[in-house]
């Protein structure tokens, strides 16, 4: 497996000040902007680089939760330091955005507490990028590997080029390694904090209901979700958990705003729904 590097992470460049979101075209705005050359940069890397090989190894190296041992509110918290170098939405450290996701889902979904639940913890998965992995293999949108990179992927005319899949006979065609309707369970999909989290969740036997962990798996999966793609992967189970995701995909992006939370004041709510769904010190 080789890794080629085009230079400096962009994520050890801070995201100057952004201009307010005003209407939803304002969100996802990957070609004009202060932070546009930072986010291509990000995607330029990410998809040089994740490779069916590269995949399968981060799986080898991260499914075993041996990094560290602490509560899901610390690591909440120690979003604190992140600022998420592919996303054109924010400049605020990610924690912000974990309370501000949750918020929303309470406010119109007040008896899912799960749900809720969600909304705090479904960018965790980025502290692999505080423990040393670079920002291009934790954060930004998700894809299958292992088959055609399609065009609803972000930037997929200009940043392949470089990526030895793209031209691999036994992964360049629509269905690759994969059968038609095979189920999202059975794709790899690139790495990231989508599968990162949902493994831990599972390794330390969290009860958080299906839905709420395929949301978190597949939050970032934008071809799928948002442009309709890849559905001849998908299973009758993909296509049921899909409305799941899309519910939570409104809370994702539209609560990204500049007034931040008072997370002092929330931060004892969440705590107790912590406390219900994925208690004590966790392995990650």
């Amino acid at each position: 497996m080789k890794v080629i590097n085009l230079g400096p992470d962009p994520s050890l460049v801070y995201q100057p000040n952004m201009a307010p979101k005003t209407t939803k075209e304002d969100y996802r705005n990957f070609e004009t902007g202060s932070v546009a050359e930072h986010v291509y940069d990000t995607y330029k890397l990410m998809h040089t680089n994740q490779t069916v090989d590269f995949v399968k190894q981060k799986h080898l190296e991260w499914s075993g939760c041996s990094h560290a041992e602490m509560p899901m509110m610390d690591a909440v918290m120690s979003l604190d330091q992140l600022v998420d170098e592919s996303d054109p939405d924010v400049d605020f450290p990610n924690s912000f955005h974990a309370f501000q996701t949750a918020e929303g889902i309470r406010k119109e979904h007040p008896d899912n507490d799960w749900f809720q639940l969600v909304g705090l913890i479904h960018d965790v998965g980025k502290v692999m990028a505080l423990w040393d992995e670079p920002q291009w293999a934790v954060v930004g949108d998700t894809f299958p590997v292992g088959c055609t990179f399609q065009n609803s992927i972000v930037f997929r005319d200009s940043t392949f080029q470089e990526n030895p899949d793209d031209t691999n006979p036994s992964y360049n065609s629509k269905y690759g390694i994969y059968k038609p309707n095979i189920g999202l369970d059975s794709v790899l999909m690139s790495w990231g904090h989508d599968e990162y989290l949902y493994r831990v969740l599972q390794f330390n036997k969290c009860c958080i209901p299906k839905e709420g962990l395929n949301m978190i798996r597949y939050h970032s999966f934008y071809p799928w979700h948002s442009q309709g793609d890849y559905m001849y992967l998908c299973d009758d189970t993909d296509l049921q958990m899909l409305l799941w995701v899309k519910e939570f995909n409104k809370f994702d992006l539209y609560t990204k705003v500049a007034e931040l939370p008072n997370v002092e004041k929330l931060r004892p709510y969440y705590q107790s729904l912590i406390d219900k769904y994925c208690p004590g010190i966790l392995k990650w």
